[in-house]
């Protein structure tokens, strides 16, 4: 049975203002990014950080809480590649 995924609020009007600002990302490409994630960093509080190649330049960061029946969507954020994905 696949995990439910919620969204805050918070990270729904995030992906609203990134597709303001030409970052064109959907509910459906963060769901995706959190099941098939290309890495996760541990993040605060405990908080989890998917992270999935976005185009040739840059990455999408997803910052989610995992529970027992579901993950909860914090925010969503665009970053560099070369900063993101040193090793």
């Amino acid at each position: 049975m696949p995990t439910d995924i919620e969204f805050s609020l918070h990270s729904l009007l995030k992906i609203e203002v990134l597709k303001a600002h030409g970052v064109n990302i959907s509910k459906e490409i963060v769901e995706d990014i959190v099941r098939n994630p290309d890495r996760i960093d541990a993040g605060y509080k405990e908080r989890l950080i998917a992270q999935k190649g976005f185009d040739v330049m840059h990455v999408l960061r997803v910052v989610y809480e995992e529970f027992p029946d579901k993950k909860h969507v914090i925010t969503v954020y665009p970053g560099r590649r070369s900063r993101y994905e040193k090793d």
